[in-house]
């Protein structure tokens, strides 16, 4: 086999082998699907969430669906699986995050109250997270919302309320921000 033959070859082979890159922002790349319960979701968008005046980075968050839209009352619909996760460009104390949690859920869920012993479960599940770590929260018809810290699962919890609201901090009319929000609707 001559080397032109070779190079081509194994330029090929890896070109196959290597996982699919559907975007990247603020230096973070997501695959284009995700595997979730036996769904083959599609990456809808990345959005960079942002934090003080100072816009400063702190994680780049991608939403996995069934399919891509724009429709935030289809994508909140409890009957569709969803997958979000946040990579961290930044260190975020456990603090921090727990604030930050409970501030989107008060200013999104509708009725905050029937979800707040839920909201605690979440928030008893967060930990310090170092640049180049990673959170996630997956949705699935019928079973819950599976949250995972640091590539540890700490728990499932139920009901289409929670997951609801959940969702609704990054689509809903009260995100961390703008930019966080068009990303993952795809709009950006």
């Amino acid at each position: 086999m001559s080397t032109f033959v070779r190079s081509v070859f194994f330029s090929l082979a890896f070109a196959v082998a290597a996982p699919a890159v559907a975007a990247e922002k603020a230096g973070v790349k997501l695959p284009d699907t995700h595997d979730l319960a036996g769904n083959s979701l599609v990456l809808n968008g990345l959005g960079l969430r942002e934090a003080t005046i100072f816009a400063v980075d702190v994680y780049v968050a991608g939403l996995y669906l069934p399919s891509k839209t724009k429709d935030t009352a289809a994508i909140l619909k409890g009957d569709v699986p969803k997958h979000l996760v946040m990579k961290f460009v930044r260190d975020v104390d456990r603090d921090k995050q727990v604030e930050a949690w409970r501030e989107g859920f008060k200013k999104n869920a509708k009725d905050y109250k029937a979800i707040e012993g839920k909201v605690e479960e979440l928030l008893g599940w967060m930990a310090d997270i170092a640049n180049g770590e990673s959170m996630s929260v997956s949705y699935v018809p019928g079973t819950g919302t599976t949250v995972n810290v640091k590539d540890e699962k700490k728990g499932t919890i139920e009901g289409e309320d929670f997951q609801y609201a959940l969702y609704r901090i990054y689509i809903g009319p009260n995100p961390p921000n703008d930019g966080l929000k068009n990303g993952l609707l795809g709009m950006e």
